[in-house]
């Protein structure tokens, strides 16, 4: 029993200490800013956002798309975000035809458009997959966002960053998504006023 609560305690303390690393790193919260800032405007400008990440990083995309394309805090009109992660026939046949490594970068050719917002996640910031679709998003003219850990050479493709604190994938996974949940609010208060 002590050594599950050790553990617990542990993993806990860890939680906490990335947490307040993210808070207080003024460079991080500045990056924040900027990714909202980034995709308001391409949103006031008629674009839209495109996420992906594989396993856990693929859930957190469609967690995004969700609250913006739904409502975060407040009933509003529905903003124009969409997960690459979703459609099966598409995932399979891409696969299928092309390689796995392609299945974010037809998607993002397909769909994306110079002025939009494309969001690869990889904690480990080296997937083959969202780093394809960074490179064709960035030959398309989009706006391109990275949410990665300390490793990785996904940064170099990446016009935005958000690099969370730390190497352990959990931990990486969880400053993503309350970074993520900054962003919406701070683009429905941009857009749609307080």
């Amino acid at each position: 029993m002590a050594d599950r609560e050790q553990a617990l305690d542990t993993h806990l303390k860890r939680s906490l200490d990335v947490m307040q690393r993210t808070a207080t790193d003024r460079e991080l919260r500045a990056s924040i800013l900027t990714i909202a800032d980034a995709i308001a405007n391409s949103f006031r400008a008629g674009g839209k956002l495109l996420l992906a990440g594989n396993g856990g990083s693929a859930a957190d995309a469609q967690h995004i798309a969700a609250e913006f394309l739904s409502r975060f805090k407040r009933d509003r009109n529905p903003l124009p975000a969409l997960a690459l992660t979703t459609d099966t026939s598409v995932l399979t046949a891409v696969g299928n035809d092309y390689g796995f490594e392609q299945v974010f970068e037809r998607q993002v050719r397909g769909l994306g458009r110079k002025g939009d917002v494309f969001v690869g996640i990889s904690t480990s910031g080296k997937s083959p997959n969202v780093l394809a679709a960074l490179k064709a998003a960035r030959e398309i003219g989009m706006v391109t966002v990275g949410f990665m850990g300390t490793g990785g050479t996904m940064h170099n493709l990446c016009d935005l960053r958000l690099a969370a604190p730390s190497d352990e994938t959990a931990l990486i996974q969880q400053v993503h998504i309350v970074a993520a949940h900054a962003i919406c609010g701070l683009v429905e208060q941009e857009l749609f006023g307080k």
